[in-house]
């Protein structure tokens, strides 16, 4: 089990409250795991979740955080103050919904590698998961304050993304698929790269950083044309940039579904 789902887990069973007692059976609809309340559909429940419970702030010292923290530094030169740059953390607590969409890609990735004469273990054993981190806006206060609740501004990509997912049209890049990288230095340079920042300042929106669990499945080796991968049928991602060691620094996931935002690194204006 990689840091990232150990530090999910741990803190989900520290943070989340105890259950309310079993109702009686002749109750209807669906109970909140997180408070107890009930509601009389699933649509309900998912609107109470992402007003009450979507986010938590993690504090300075927090197992998760530091984590995150460490997470973060990888691809930083020492003399890079990359922690300087964070202004807050919070972690994300995903809809079932969310989740359920997530695992459901992930076992049709297996079952589809299951089916190919050659064999890829990693694919096999968990669709090949790894992490990564997508950079875009923020545009409103997110976690602060002990506040869960997401907004509902359309300016604001993190909150839209937590609440919807990633968007088949809004995320893809260079009209291939999803944009992720393999360190938090290398997202924060693409994002600049594409022209966001002196407009999201002004704006009043800023950057951040979604660090996701990614169900990369089968990766096509990078292209001069990336969009040839369309006519290459059976990847479920494609490499961009690699670096040392053969390292993929830049990966392009086909399926949105592909990804889950399982933390939200906020920087400073």
């Amino acid at each position: 089990m990689s840091p990232l789902r150990r530090a999910d887990d741990d803190d989900d069973n520290a943070e989340a409250p105890s259950p309310a007692p079993a109702r009686a059976s002749c109750e209807v609809g669906v109970r909140c795991h997180r408070c107890g309340d009930r509601f009389a559909n699933h649509d309900a429940l998912e609107s109470h979740h992402h007003s009450r419970h979507a986010v938590t702030e993690l504090v300075e010292g927090d197992s998760s955080r530091k984590v995150v923290e460490i997470i973060c530094k990888a691809g930083w030169a020492k003399t890079e103050n990359a922690l300087g740059r964070i202004e807050r953390v919070v972690k994300v607590h995903n809809a079932e919904r969310s989740v359920a969409r997530f695992e459901e890609f992930r076992e049709a990735v297996k079952g589809k590698a299951a089916r190919l004469s050659k064999k890829h273990p990693r694919c096999l054993a968990d669709g090949n998961e790894l992490l990564r981190f997508h950079a875009t806006t923020l545009a409103c206060s997110l976690g602060a304050g002990d506040s869960s609740t997401l907004c509902t501004s359309g300016s604001c990509s993190v909150c839209r993304i937590i609440r919807h997912g990633f968007s088949a049209t809004r995320e893809i890049k260079d009209g291939v698929g999803v944009f992720t990288t393999s360190t938090s230095k290398r997202a924060l340079e693409c994002i600049a790269g594409d022209g966001d920042g002196d407009e999201a300042a002004n704006a009043g929106v800023r950057k951040a950083l979604l660090v996701c669990r990614v169900v990369a499945g089968r990766i096509h080796r990078p292209l001069e044309n990336l969009q040839e991968v369309a006519a290459q049928p059976g990847f479920d991602s494609v490499a961009g940039k690699v670096g040392a060691y053969a390292s993929i620094e830049e990966l392009y996931l086909l399926n949105p579904r592909a990804l889950l935002p399982c933390f939200v690194v906020i920087c400073k204006p």
